[in-house]
């Protein structure tokens, strides 16, 4: 069993995001419209598993691949096992809003998790509006904080297992950030 570990905030994520973008904006320069900080990393305050989340946004979808070449030429691991994100309750159903790929750093780099979407798709904007409201709502992030502690707990044979545990929580946290996100006018 794979063991999984929530550790508490580290004030310094954010500027180990801000290092490790630049050196994937270098590789994949004008290919990458933005790169954004995700996941618990990149909420102040919330305990996270110790691996940056960083999101690419690509305008189109055949340009998913174009970007895994470059990073995988820049010795970042390819994972075709996670081509698509789960789908959400009320978001498009459409297999197209999901795709995604992901690459992880080069062997012993700072742990990233770079996932790779669509402009405009259901995902990538999931990633950010999830992260704002999170940062934006302190006691839903100590909420969620505290579960994913106690997920961590768990005995799971694998880290897939952990993730999809989240899943249906973290849609739950999602959809009252879409109306949040009404109600303030947010966007990407």
């Amino acid at each position: 069993m794979n063991a999984i570990s929530v550790v508490r905030p580290d004030e310094t994520w954010p500027a180990q995001f801000e290092k490790t973008a630049q050196a994937v904006r270098v590789i994949l320069g004008e290919l990458a419209q933005r790169i954004d900080h995700i996941g618990s990393t990149s909420v102040p305050g919330l305990p996270a598993k110790d691996i940056l989340d960083m999101q690419v946004t690509v305008a189109a979808e055949s340009e998913l691949d174009d970007a895994v070449e470059r990073m995988v030429a820049e010795n970042w691991d390819f994972r075709p096992s996670a081509k698509r994100d789960h789908p959400v309750p009320g978001l498009p159903a459409d297999e197209h809003h999901w795709i995604k790929r992901l690459v992880v750093e080069p062997m012993y780099r700072r742990r990233v998790n770079l996932h790779i979407r669509v402009a405009g798709r259901a995902n990538q904007r999931y990633a950010l509006l999830f992260r704002d409201y999170l940062r934006s709502h302190p006691d839903t992030a100590q909420a969620y904080g505290e579960f994913k502690r106690r997920a961590a707990a768990l005995p799971f044979d694998n880290v897939g297992d952990y993730a999809e545990l989240k899943d249906p929580v973290c849609d739950l946290i999602y959809l009252p950030a879409e109306e949040w996100a009404t109600r303030t006018g947010w966007t990407v």
